[in-house]
């Protein structure tokens, strides 16, 4: 299988959107709210297997310590899988080996991760690939509303039905305040935890920005019963899957089960829209109360040279102990301390 890479003036991103394993971290919108967001680049590459077009892949190139990079995801980009979207019975390891030599040889990149609902952990071994994957949970939203409901449990369910006789209500938008709002709510919820938030207000931003006009972005708020807002959620969806991006909500607030209530309204409000699965976006034992699966999608890495894998993992590894130290720092002098919010994708 040969990769070639596409002009990006005439990528035929239509046809794209109408593969069956298309996802929303693949369109248009998305790489270019990752090239505003990293300072990478998107490249577009066809597979063909001889004459025929096998399928296509989506990834960004980058410099990170001088250092060239391919990313189908990358760590720190809150986007948890890009990859291939391929023709019905097209070998995905035979694309990853024809994406690797696109990768080394012509783009001259010295490293490259790739995160790919479709991959296993044999085609990465079998290339030689370092092995990792993304914990999450998933809810299969081809069941009924009654279903879904109740594989949850019984505490959460309560806390869903004493929101509704709160008078707590849920409200769409598309407002661009609203990454400000969220933001505000998120450094509230980081407060309980001695860390700093992994992405600023300007990300936010930018995902509004380039996701909301597409109608690929459900926004809402959970108002209270006088009308103010006490938390927020991010949820983008396409074709098959929708994801739990990010939300959050004052503490002094959450009596009412604001976080419960914009769940509950996200996985319903994509069901009717043909999403088959909600997508938890990441860890995390609260998420068990949904009533969700777990599910592991693999990430693979390879470099060039052996070192720059150990230089990569080390160098995760300082900026989480930044993070922390930042917090601690900032509790010192009184000002705000953070923890991720619940379906922060790193």
């Amino acid at each position: 299988m040969k990769a070639t890479i596409l002009d990006p003036a005439n990528v035929p991103y239509s046809a794209l959107d109408a593969f069956e394993d298309r996802t929303v971290f693949q369109t248009r919108e998305w790489l270019a709210f990752l090239e505003e967001t990293q300072g990478a680049r998107p490249v577009i590459a066809e597979l063909r297997d001889g004459a025929e077009i096998a399928g296509y892949y989506a990834g960004l190139t980058f410099q990170r310590f001088g250092i060239r990079i391919l990313g189908g995801s990358f760590p720190g980009w809150t986007t948890p899988y890009i990859g291939f979207n391929m023709r019905e019975g097209a070998p995905r390891r035979e694309a990853l080996a024809a994406i690797e030599r696109l990768a080394f040889d012509e783009l001259h990149c010295l490293h490259m991760e790739i995160s790919d609902r479709g991959l296993s952990v044999e085609d990465g071994k079998a290339l030689g690939f370092e092995i990792g994957s993304l914990e999450s949970y998933e809810t299969d939203l081809r069941q009924t509303e009654e279903e879904i409901f109740r594989r949850m449990t019984s505490a959460c369910r309560r806390c869903i039905r004493k929101a509704e006789k709160s008078g707590v209500t849920v409200e769409e938008t598309r407002d661009p305040a609203f990454a400000e709002e969220y933001y505000d709510q998120l450094q509230d919820v980081f407060r309980k935890q001695k860390l700093v938030p992994t992405y600023g207000v300007e990300r936010v931003r930018a995902l509004v920005r380039h996701l909301a006009p597409t109608g690929r972005l459900l926004l809402i708020r959970a108002l209270d019963p006088e009308g103010k807002c006490m938390g927020t959620g991010i949820y983008p969806g396409f074709n098959k899957i929708a994801l739990f991006w990010g939300n959050a909500s004052y503490r002094s607030m959450q009596i009412l089960r604001p976080n419960e209530t914009l769940h509950w309204y996200a996985m319903r409000y994509w069901k009717a829209r043909g999403i088959e699965v909600f997508d938890w976006g990441g860890g995390g034992s609260y998420k068990e109360k949904y009533g969700p699966n777990p599910s592991a999608t693999v990430w693979l890495s390879k470099s060039k040279y052996k070192t720059l894998g150990r230089l990569r993992n080390a160098a995760k590894a300082m900026v989480r102990a930044r993070q922390r130290l930042m917090g601690r720092l900032r509790a010192a002098r009184g000002g705000p301390e953070s923890e991720p919010s619940d379906g922060e994708n790193g």
